[in-house]
């Protein structure tokens, strides 16, 4: 079957029904993992991926930012760049992107009907993130795309996205998450995340912990592939307001627009991905991957989003994302003094998350994230911050451990505003811990800017 046979006539009762709401029938509840379902469901849909050339990105953190920093750089060389990501922020159209462009409400719907059709002839219906992958990858064949950029949604071996065979696999820091599906330990997790190692397929890999190093050189060794590692010791980075300016090889002078203090590194990723890129046919200059990085925003990411008070959002939602922020936040504010709106989901380490940003607090705001069953309510947050509080009193001397008694709010909305309220026009305030709050989040802040 080709594309041309999949796609539906222009019967309206077919067009009868909301893309997003079939796309995510079920959403991350409905998790079984596997591979035949999406790639039965493909085959009927003529295969569009045999079309693409793919970048697969895997990994627990920075794989969002990354992805961003490849598709600006491909873009930015004169090639049609297809972005592919999960979750949305804002949304859900934000998920299928050509050249940083969301899917219109028009083509979603398009491209939704004809994988629907196709997927109610199958024996066992897809999942919503397999009915999400063959959308994407339907829509950017049928646009022509010259070059996607693919991040896996859940591990990686048994991933619905790890059916493509890629010109590039590339995998960010590995750390523990999704644990009660991916395993308990890091060998484990780097073993379903090493799984998008295809045989003759080119890797770049973050440099990883040695737990999770040695899965991945025995599962590139037996795909007879030789990982390209960047050599972060190599990297120049300094603060400039907030942004920041790096240099890296034969790039020098580089001004990001994204402010995280870890966005160098999964910067240098993109920069050897581009590299291992031209070694597959691709032409992309270094006046091209400079201004591809330049060019590139990733919203959610230790973003500025205002300056009175100074308020950042970020999507740090594990222990090793909140490790991140903390550190972006003592470059950025070495004295401390910030004012958090945070929120959480149960199943993530959350103790440690407090642990890492709570000597640099001044107050917190927490609130529970909305829409999830695997959320943490504001209450036992507030409480977990109280007894870690408690416990390290006197471990801080010179910072801001000593914060009032944190607030439990009923909305993010709430917490938000009152953050910034508490952090005052000179102050800062964080807001993070869920990337299913930063829509609130984002609302809230929006309001308040308004009323100024």
């Amino acid at each position: 079957m080709t594309q041309d046979d999949a796609m539906p006539a222009r019967d309206a009762g077919r067009y009868d029904f909301d893309p997003k709401e079939y796309l995510q029938q079920g959403a991350w509840r409905d998790v079984r993992l596997g591979l035949h379902r999406t790639e039965e469901l493909l085959e009927r849909l003529g295969r569009p991926q045999d079309a693409l050339r793919i970048v697969h990105v895997a990994g627990t953190n920075g794989k969002g930012s990354t992805c961003a920093f490849i598709a600006g750089i491909l873009q930015a060389a004169g090639y049609k760049t297809g972005l592919f990501t999960s979750p949305y922020i804002l949304r859900f159209n934000e998920r299928i992107q050509i050249d940083r462009r969301d899917i219109s409400d028009d083509d979603l719907l398009e491209v939704a009907a004809c994988v629907r059709e196709q997927a109610l002839r199958m024996e066992e219906q897809p999942t919503a993130f397999e009915l999400i992958t063959a959308a994407a990858l339907l829509h950017f064949a049928q646009q022509g795309c010259d070059a996607v950029v693919l991040e896996v949604g859940l591990g990686g071996r048994l991933d619905s996205t790890n059916v493509v065979t890629p010109e590039l696999s590339v995998i960010t820091p590995i750390d523990l998450d999704h644990t009660h599906v991916l395993g308990d330990t890091l060998a484990a997790i780097a073993r379903e995340k090493a799984g998008i190692i295809k045989p003759g397929v080119p890797l770049v890999c973050y440099e990883q912990k040695p737990e999770a190093a040695r899965v991945i050189a025995q599962r590139a060794e037996a795909c007879a592939v030789v990982p390209k590692t960047p050599d972060f010791s190599s990297i120049e980075a300094h603060v400039c307001g907030l942004h920041q300016v790096f240099s890296y090889g034969s790039l020098r002078d580089v001004h990001l627009k994204l402010a995280g203090t870890y966005q160098p590194r999964n910067a240098a990723m993109a920069i050897e991905a581009a590299h291992a890129l031209n070694e597959r046919g691709f032409a992309i200059s270094d006046d091209a991957v400079k201004r591809g990085l330049e060019s590139t925003v990733w919203q959610g990411r230790f973003e500025v989003v205002d300056d009175a008070p100074i308020t950042i959002v970020d999507g740090g939602h594990n222990e090793q994302g909140a490790s991140a922020l903390a550190a972006s936040l003592r470059a950025y504010f070495p004295e401390g003094g910030v004012v958090f709106a945070m929120s959480v989901l149960r199943d993530k380490d959350y103790r440690s998350m407090i642990a890492d940003v709570l000597p640099l607090a001044r107050g917190f705001f927490c609130f529970e994230p909305p829409d999830n069953d695997r959320a943490l309510s504001a209450a036992d947050l507030a409480d977990a911050i109280a007894a870690l509080q408690s416990e390290a009193a006197g471990d801080y001397p010179d910072v801001c451990v000593a914060a009032p008694v944190p607030v439990a709010c009923a909305t993010a909305r709430e917490a938000v505003l009152r953050a910034r309220e508490a952090a005052g026009a000179d102050g800062v305030a964080c807001c993070f811990g869920s990337l299913y709050s930063i829509q609130e989040i984002m609302a809230a802040i929006d309001e308040a800017k308004a009323r100024r």
